[in-house]
């Protein structure tokens, strides 16, 4: 059957089966950074925004987003135009060895829409559902909370540290 989709802001009309995932599809139509992990809906790897929406894209069957806005890892910022959330994640060394990373960044992008300026506890809570294999998470809440701040509008320093815009003070 036919669906179509918004994926990352462009229309795209795809065959599926009625059992096919969205991870699936998106995958085989080239959104491959979107990773495969548990096919269970437990790990938050895959995770993607549909209606803005965090969904377990391995566990959401694709003909359930027909009609919606999909938004992957791809939506985000360009290699030479990071997104905050990108950059602050690689300036807190949140990455270690990628493979949250996709799941962690939409999970944080998708958070901070909806709380601009969390606490420490609620970027935990947050954070939550996503497993990642090598770090203990503080990083990766590091990370979220410099990002909320370089998305509230405060300057970023060349080498990546926050600068209070009243002060110009680290």
């Amino acid at each position: 059957m036919e669906i179509e989709l918004t994926i990352n802001g462009g229309q795209r009309t795809v065959e599926v089966s009625k059992t096919e995932s969205l991870l699936d599809v998106l995958r085989r139509i080239g959104y491959t950074g979107t990773n495969k992990s548990c096919d269970t809906g437990s790990c938050g790897m895959c995770r993607v925004l549909v209606d803005g929406e965090i969904r377990e894209s391995c566990v959401t069957p694709a003909v359930q987003a027909d009609g919606f806005d999909v938004e992957t890892i791809e939506s985000l910022g360009s290699q030479d135009d990071l997104h905050p959330v990108q950059q602050a994640f690689i300036d807190n060394s949140a990455t270690q060895c990628g493979f949250c990373t996709p799941g962690m960044l939409m999970t944080a992008i998708s958070f901070l829409r909806e709380n601009p300026d969390p606490t420490k506890s609620e970027v935990q809570e947050a954070l939550d559902g996503v497993l990642c294999r090598c770090t203990g998470y503080k990083k990766n809440v590091e990370a979220v909370l410099d990002a909320a701040e370089r998305m509230q509008g405060k300057k970023v320093a060349s080498d990546g540290g926050a600068i209070d815009p009243n002060t110009d003070e680290l």
